[in-house]
C-alpha cells in the first residue's frame, strides 16, 4: 500500500470514527466496549484489500443471482453468448455473463468481473446496442469506480456498527450486509465525470470490436425513449444506467459528435 493510500485510510477511519463518537454523545448515552469494538470494525474494514473487497462483490452477486430467475437456456442466453463472444476478461479480472428474466431494463457490472443483463433490455435494443451498454458498464469496473461504490457501502456499513455494534465482530460479512451491499451494488450512483469516463470507455471498447462507436448513443437514445414510454419500474431501472445526472442528451449528443469526427456513419439501426 502506498504512503498516500495509507494515509488517506487513516484520515477517513479517524472520521468515520469521529462521527460515531459525535453521534453517540447526542443520543446521551452509549456502551463504551460496544463503540471501541465498533471502531475495531471500521479499522478492520479500512484496511480491507481489493481481493478481499472482490470476494464480498462474488458473495453478494450469489446472492442476487439466486433470488433472480437466472436463464440458463434459450434465445436470451443464445444471444448473449453471441454478443459477448471474445469477452473474457477486463484489466486481468474474468469476465461472467448472465441474463437475469425480469421486465426491469437494466444491466450491471461488478468489481468481479460479474455482468448480468436484464431480459427486459435486451427486449428493446438491438445485440450492437446491448454491446454498447456492456461496454459502458464494464468500463465502470475497468476504471474502478464499481469497486471504490462497494467501499464506500462497506465503510458506512462499518461506520454505522460503531453506533449500533452488537459486540460481535464477524471474521465475514453476514448475509443481511451482503445483501444490503447487492442492492447498493445495483443502484450505484456515479459521478458526472465517471459517467463521462465510463462513456469514453465503452466509445473504445466498441471501436475495439470492430464495431461501430454509434451503437452506444443509439442505446442510450433507445434507453431514453423507452424511460419516457415504460412502466414505474422501467423507468426506475434505466435511471440506475443513467446515474442520478439529467444530462442524458448531452451525453448521447457527445458520443455522436466524437463518433462523426472520428469519420463514423450512423448506421440504420
Amino acid at each position: 500500500m502506498l504512503f498516500f493510500d495509507y494515509f488517506w485510510n487513516m484520515k477517513k477511519l479517524i472520521t468515520y470514527c469521529c462521527a460515531a463518537l459525535a453521534l453517540v454523545s447526542c443520543s446521551g448515552s452509549y456502551n463504551s466496549n460496544r463503540l471501541l469494538q465498533g471502531g475495531a470494525k471500521v479499522a478492520q474494514a479500512m484496511m480491507v484489500s481489493d481481493t478481499e473487497i472482490k470476494s464480498y462483490v462474488t458473495q453478494s452477486v450469489a446472492q442476487l443471482d439466486a433470488q433472480n430467475t437466472v436463464l440458463t437456456s434459450g434465445n436470451y442466453v443464445t444471444r448473449l453468448n453471441r454478443i459477448t463472444k471474445g469477452l473474457t476478461s477486463v484489466d486481468g479480472t474474468p469476465l461472467n455473463f448472465k441474463v437475469y428474466k425480469t421486465a426491469e431494463v437494466n444491466a450491471f457490472a461488478c468489481a468481479d468481473g460479474s455482468v448480468r443483463v436484464y431480459t427486459g433490455l435486451m427486449d428493446v435494443m438491438t445485440d450492437n446496442e446491448v454491446l454498447g451498454v456492456i461496454g459502458h458498464e464494464i468500463g465502470h469496473v475497468a476504471l474502478q469506480h464499481t469497486l471504490n461504490a462497494y467501499k464506500q457501502s462497506l465503510y458506512s456499513s462499518a461506520a454505522m456498527d460503531a453506533v449500533a455494534s452488537t459486540g460481535n465482530v464477524a471474521a465475514a460479512l453476514t448475509d443481511s450486509v451482503l445483501g444490503q451491499l447487492a442492492q447498493e451494488m445495483i443502484n450505484a450512483r456515479y459521478s458526472r465525470k465517471q459517467e463521462t469516463q465510463a462513456d469514453d470507455y465503452g466509445y473504445s471498447f466498441l471501436v475495439g470490436q470492430g464495431k461501430n462507436p454509434y451503437y452506444m448513443a443509439m442505446a442510450f437514445e433507445q434507453l431514453e425513449k423507452t424511460s419516457g414510454e415504460g412502466t414505474a419500474i422501467q423507468t426506475a431501472s434505466i435511471a440506475n444506467l443513467f446515474s442520478s445526472h439529467p444530462d442524458t442528451a448531452s451525453r448521447i449528443e457527445r458520443v455522436n459528435k466524437k463518433a462523426k469526427k472520428d469519420g463514423y456513419t450512423r448506421p440504420e439501426k
